[in-house]
């Protein structure tokens, strides 16, 4: 008897254990850069050693129990962006936090970059690029990511260009950028693109490998089929709702 319930124990235990979120692995000339996926606009990158966390949000997952960060990117100040809570989690005295500026005054020890701004931090050359609206606004006019305010950034790992765009639209800046081997591109409604707003940014910057993130309620396959002839660019879906 003892035995069969020590066996139920562990069917149950094995059956309710949280499931790790997907992770994609693309090579550089420096070693393999791992993405580990964890949901909305967040995710977490591993490159020659280092932890990079971006935007992380303690809704959706356990931070005490991730790596910690050596640098940490913060796009802008929304509070599904800007987690003091999982901040405390993820730093230690030497990570490195790079943040929008929006995020002034917000996070003690921040770096932060305006758009076109650069910095280097554990390896990794870092460009803030402009994310903002110029179409989708609040209520009274203002829009939902003012120009200005938030970053996405322009990691460069070795010579592997990766674009987290943050949250914004299809700005003419980010349609000037060239080179990209990875992109992630919002398609986030009412606040960032609809898929034919992140197709038509997509046909312009032309990135090897694309994946819509902080997507909610938008249906993803739509971009696939919107960019269905445009064979230079591979849509991967992962779940960043």
């Amino acid at each position: 008897m003892r035995l069969a319930i020590a066996t139920l124990t562990t069917l149950l235990t094995v059956a309710v254990a949280p499931a790790q979120p997907p992770r994609d692995v693309i090579p550089t000339p420096d070693g393999e850069l791992e993405i580990v996926f964890i949901g909305h606009g967040t995710l977490m990158l591993i490159w020659n050693g280092k932890v990079i966390h971006v935007d992380p949000w303690t809704r959706l997952a356990d931070y005490a129990t991730l790596p910690k960060a050596d640098l940490l990117l913060l796009t802008h100040a929304h509070r599904d962006h800007l987690d003091p809570a999982a901040l405390a989690l993820v730093r230690t005295p030497a990570t490195a936090v790079i943040a929008a500026p929006a995020c002034e005054g917000q996070v003690e020890g921040a770096i932060i970059l305006a758009n076109g701004a650069s910095y280097t931090a554990a390896g990794v050359q870092i460009t803030a690029v402009p994310a903002y609206n110029l179409v989708h606004r609040r209520e009274n006019g203002e829009p939902w990511h003012p120009k200005g305010e938030g970053n996405g950034y322009l990691l460069t790992f070795a010579n592997l260009k990766v674009l987290i765009a943050g949250d914004t639209e299809n700005v003419p800046e980010l349609k000037e950028l060239t080179g990209i081997d990875v992109a992630f591109l919002p398609m986030n409604l009412p606040y960032t693109m609809t898929p034919e707003m992140v197709a038509d940014l997509a046909r312009a910057m032309k990135p090897r490998i694309l994946y819509p993130y902080h997507y909610g309620d938008s249906d993803p396959r739509r971009l696939v089929q919107l960019l269905g002839d445009a064979p230079g660019i591979e849509v991967r879906i992962r779940p960043m709702r």
